[in-house]
């Protein structure tokens, strides 16, 4: 079962539950390794811009561990295959580092609030450099947790996968993929209103989500970004209600210098072509049709491959 999830979904489980063993380790030595790699507020005395990445790999029990490990697990196997290995670990990292920088932006209203309490007259310099003076005190305000980026995943698997039915427990039956993220992002939304002081990074959460969606936009809008491969072209495509005609490769097309488009093959060739593409793109939709019914590991090795060699077409 190991064997089968995608090269970059099983190194982050590995490093993930690795950190955590290293952190149980060294705090035997009386070295938390929270502390040099969580992510501190930008104020605090330990902060290090290194941090938006570390703080993605550290868990503060096992529980926190298990249940984002499981989520990636659970939703990354099925996105990297379908985006390949580079998207899926650029749109993993970024979504990562965009929830921490929600989650600092967070700190800054709240201390600036806790400041004025104190000192109603407080100008903002003054308030920065009560800050300032205070950043020891700071290190105190710490965030760690592949949360963020795993709620973006989580995300783009509804966006993907809008009317993949799954189950939530304790409901007695499957949802849509689409219903089950917004009934999160409600409740993260609801969570970060109400349950301040409960040590969760709510804003965190819906900072990764927020963070993927603008991505997914953002390549669904151009299309011909580096990223953007054919087989996410498709599901982009179909999640929006669109869909493209086939195109020739650039040998098949090309510019002059004054007039303009010029073609270079003969209509039989892109004819040729075009059912050959026509073929191709039947047989992946099979393929994604087997994943939505069955799931990844129902595929054939063939089947896996086939949409493998797709998704890492330009």
């Amino acid at each position: 079962m190991f064997r089968n999830i995608p090269i970059v979904t099983k190194n982050l489980l590995i490093i993930n539950v690795l950190a955590y063993l290293a952190t149980l380790v060294l705090s035997t030595m009386g070295v938390s390794l929270e502390q040099y790699g969580g992510l501190h507020f930008f104020m605090a005395s330990n902060f290090n811009i290194l941090q938006f990445i570390t703080y993605q790999f550290l868990h503060g029990s096992f529980t926190h561990l298990f249940f984002n490990m499981f989520a990636l697990w659970m939703f990354g196997c099925v996105i990297e295959n379908v985006w390949g290995p580079k998207k899926f670990i650029f749109y993993y990292i970024v979504c990562g580092v965009f929830a921490g920088f929600c989650q600092e932006i967070v700190q800054t209203v709240q201390f600036y609030f806790m400041a004025v309490s104190q000192f109603p007259m407080a100008t903002l310099s003054q308030v920065f450099e009560l800050a300032k003076n205070s950043s020891d005190v700071l290190n105190n305000w710490l965030t760690i947790g592949a949360s963020g980026a795993v709620y973006a995943i989580l995300l783009a698997f509804g966006m993907t996968f809008p009317n993949e039915r799954i189950f939530i427990f304790p409901l007695p039956v499957p949802i849509k993929a689409k219903w089950f993220v917004l009934i999160y992002a409600a409740i993260e939304l609801f969570s970060a209103v109400s349950s301040r002081g409960d040590g969760v990074a709510h804003m965190a959460h819906l900072g990764g989500m927020l963070s993927g969606f603008l991505l997914i936009l953002y390549w669904r809008k151009h299309p011909g970004s580096y990223f953007n491969m054919n087989g996410t072209r498709q599901f982009f495509d179909r999640w929006g209600g669109k869909s493209r005609r086939p195109t020739g490769p650039t040998g098949n097309t090309g510019f002059s210098n004054n007039t303009g488009f010029t073609r270079s093959t003969p209509p039989s060739d892109d004819m040729e072509y075009n059912a050959r593409q026509k073929a191709r793109q039947e047989e992946i939709d099979k393929i994604l049709d087997k994943i939505r019914k069955s799931g990844y590991d129902s595929l054939t090795k063939e089947e896996k491959q086939r949409l493998f060699e797709a998704s890492h077409q330009r």
